[in-house]
């Protein structure tokens, strides 16, 4: 890196950004408090959530997370159609952020599984590549039973993380699932995934098994980090595919009615 001279930068150019991994936690934060406050009273409408990204100068994903953050602690209702309404005031114990959040482990996982699969092609032996690929098969034959699709595609991932011959990174991969399975946010974000019909996908797992088949760190780290990158977009279009459903469903209801009305 160069290390060209700049003239002084004033303290607000300076000032080290804030990490946008927990910016949710401020907008939660600060909405908590206004809530308590009486801005937003029980009943309320909260503003949309383009609005609320445009007044605390965040990304609509992150006012996503913090909606999730207080739906989980009963704080707000999120009604598909309508927006987020304030159900009641906040609990002196209620404090955002206390877990990680789906799109925050997605993006630890994104890290620390590419890495672990770049690792795992130099170190796997034939038993290791035989047991990632029978958890891969199990994938494959569970595309329709949720549950035992999502117990082979943890299987699929800890294998990886063992053929790395590296304890720490096994229990770092490990500690990444269990957090997805405790956290109320994850285990929200996850249940809308479900819902929008989001299953692990084979093809994705097959690009990472055939790189560490090859022996090649390379392709294995790439073909983990695209395979991560689209369940992180899978799990923004979960929660949005949601919204559409239910407000379909509204709409039906609807014309339903009308219908009865003007027989």
């Amino acid at each position: 890196m160069s290390r060209q001279t700049h003239a002084p930068a004033s303290a607000s150019e300076s000032a080290p950004a804030k990490p946008q991994d927990r910016l949710y936690q401020e907008l939660s934060q600060t909405l908590l408090r206004e809530i308590s406050e009486g801005v937003f009273p029980v009943g309320s409408r909260l503003p949309a959530e383009r609005e609320l990204a445009t007044r605390y100068d965040v990304s609509r994903t992150t006012v996503r997370e913090t909606m999730i953050a207080l739906e989980v602690q009963g704080v707000v209702e999120v009604r598909v159609g309508s927006g987020a309404y304030v159900l009641q005031m906040p609990g002196a114990a209620a404090q955002p952020g206390i877990n990680v959040t789906a799109f925050e482990l997605t993006e630890a996982r994104l890290l620390i599984e590419g890495e672990s699969a770049a690792l795992a092609a130099t170190q796997a032996s034939e038993k290791d590549i035989a047991a990632i690929a029978a958890s891969l098969e199990a994938i494959a034959r569970e595309t329709n039973d949720v549950t035992e699709s999502e117990l082979a595609d943890r299987d699929f991932h800890l294998g990886i993380a063992r053929a790395t011959r590296n304890r720490a990174i096994y229990e770092a991969v490990e500690h990444l699932w269990n957090q997805r399975e405790s956290s109320p946010e994850c285990a929200l974000v996850h249940a809308k995934a479900r819902t929008a019909n989001i299953k692990p996908v084979v093809e994705e797992h097959s690009a990472i098994l055939d790189a560490l088949r090859a022996g090649d760190p390379a392709a294995a780290r790439n073909a983990m980090r695209a395979h991560l990158s689209a369940v992180l977009e899978s799990l923004l279009f979960a929660t949005e595919e949601m919204a559409v459903e239910k407000a379909r469903e509204a709409s039906r209801s609807k014309r339903a009615i009308y219908a009865r009305l003007t027989a």
